[in-house]
């Protein structure tokens, strides 16, 4: 038996041990997210600190945004200005005051 190495093979947040999300996939997530009221937001962190507690905030938390294009976009838009770096979807739960969901839409390059 031998021990799981998280230097070879780094796992972050939701369904980070499964292969990268297709755009449906992706698209799937966000209408559970908002089906279930929580608020989306975009994070960002260069690759070599995505395992520290903090990532960078895009913009503010979409607040009551029920449209999976609008929340797409600022995905987009947050991969476009950092294309090198790893890019979060949060789903912040107002009722449990705490996330939902959180996971990896873009690995970094």
């Amino acid at each position: 038996m031998a021990d799981y190495s998280f230097k070879q093979s780094p796992k972050y947040e939701t369904f980070s041990y499964l292969p990268q999300m297709t755009p449906d996939q992706v698209r799937k997530q966000i209408v559970y997210l908002i089906s279930k009221g929580w608020n989306p937001a975009v994070e960002h962190t260069e690759k070599e600190k995505a395992t520290s507690n903090y990532w960078y905030m895009w913009k503010l938390p979409l607040f009551g945004e029920q449209s999976v294009d609008a929340v797409l976009a600022e995905v987009e838009a947050c991969h476009r200005e950092y294309p090198d770096q790893m890019i979060r979807l949060v789903g912040y739960d107002n009722y449990a005051q705490s996330q939902g969901t959180a996971f990896v839409v873009y690995r970094g390059r």
